[in-house]
């Protein structure tokens, strides 16, 4: 199995530069002086007012989305509702006055927003494009960037995307991706594409499942050439709010890793991983059960091992070796085959050649 990336014959990079779509108008533009008044169109309806802001609101954490929906800032019809209220044509939504962060702010500790939009602007420089079409966008996402603001971050793949291209009027994410999982991530430009790939995400209808493969370097040796997973996973999260996922063939839901041993190492496999379902962490957790931790982990790895391939004499590994390398489903508009690879990166390459060469 190769370990290079490509997107296949018949589908040519497309120009980068949006499309135009539809999308909400302002009455009043945001701004730090005045509220903006928007009115939903057809791209927004069905779409979750958190989310609909935080693409308005370009380079606003979304921590501060949230807190200004909870304060009733933002009001929908002139009623106060939550985040996750879902926007219907016609609705007019409130905004409240922000302020953004500008070239001439200082960057230091103590001033966060100048800090991250510096941060957001490295993000948008190291974003890749496998594919992009009118309706999708494939992102080759880089390890150690999170896809959306939250969980201690104000920013992500989707927000740096938004800032890059102010014009899009629609750019949603259609799968996440752990922060320190590079490869392929997903983004739609039309809400009905954004609709159909869900669909075919849940296999709603019959729809042909969408195939998503993973290169995962675990520590041991995997003795099967192939092996079916199924494993059910169940969440939980403690008190400082970090989650975890843990196997529970009682209470989980259904969890399913088809696992392809691709190379032997004297201490460690590579395996191709086809997640048939899309739980949170699922091929870390089924992985790490089964006694076959990824290397890098720091989750639910082996902590002395990662430690051990951090150091340069030992293969210098900085992150936890997963990589999403290959995705392959009918387009949501056009039902033409799409199979879109992204090449295994630098730094995972290097610590296979240092792995080859142990005696």
């Amino acid at each position: 199995m190769a370990l290079t990336g490509k997107i296949s014959k018949g589908h040519a990079l497309t120009d980068s530069r949006p499309s135009a779509v539809s999308g909400a108008v302002s009455t009043v533009g945001p701004s730090a002086e005045a509220a903006a008044f928007m009115t939903i169109d057809e791209a927004n309806v069905g779409q979750r007012l958190d989310n609909f802001l935080a693409a308005k609101l370009k380079g606003v954490p979304k921590s501060h989305v949230y807190r200004v929906i909870r304060s009733g800032e933002v009001r929908v019809n002139k009623g106060r509702v939550d985040a996750a209220y879902k926007l219907e044509m016609g609705d007019l939504v409130r905004v409240p006055p922000v302020r953004l962060a500008t070239p001439n702010d200082k960057i230091n500790p103590s001033n966060g927003a100048a800090f991250e939009a510096k941060m957001a602007e490295k993000a948008r420089q190291s974003l890749g494009i496998l594919f992009e079409d009118d309706a999708l966008l494939a992102i080759d996402k880089p390890a150690g960037l999170a896809v959306h603001g939250g969980s201690g971050v104000s920013f992500g793949v989707i927000e740096a995307l938004r800032a890059q291209r102010p014009e899009a009027k629609y750019l949603e994410l259609v799968h996440r991706l752990d922060r320190e999982t590079s490869g392929i991530l997903l983004v739609a430009k039309k809400r009905s594409a954004l609709t159909a790939m869900h669909s075919m995400l849940r296999g709603d209808d019959g729809k042909e499942r969408m195939q998503k493969h993973y290169y995962a370097l675990v520590k041991g040796d995997w003795a099967d050439d192939k092996r079916h997973v199924r494993a059910k996973l169940a969440k939980t999260e403690n008190v400082s709010g970090e989650k975890r996922v843990f196997v529970d063939e009682r209470d989980g839901q259904d969890a399913h890793t088809i696992v392809t041993r691709v190379e032997r190492f004297k201490i460690a496999t590579l395996l191709d991983c086809d997640i048939r379902t899309g739980r949170t962490h699922q091929i870390r957790v089924h992985l790490s059960h089964l006694g076959f931790p990824i290397i890098g982990d720091d989750k639910y790895g082996d902590f002395a091992l990662n430690k051990i391939a951090q150091a340069v004499k030992n293969g210098g590994l900085k992150r936890m070796f997963l990589h999403a390398r290959f995705i392959e489903f009918a387009h949501p508009l056009t039902s033409i085959t799409l199979s879109i690879e992204s090449p295994i990166p630098a730094d995972l390459v290097r610590y296979l050649n240092f792995l080859r060469n142990i005696k």
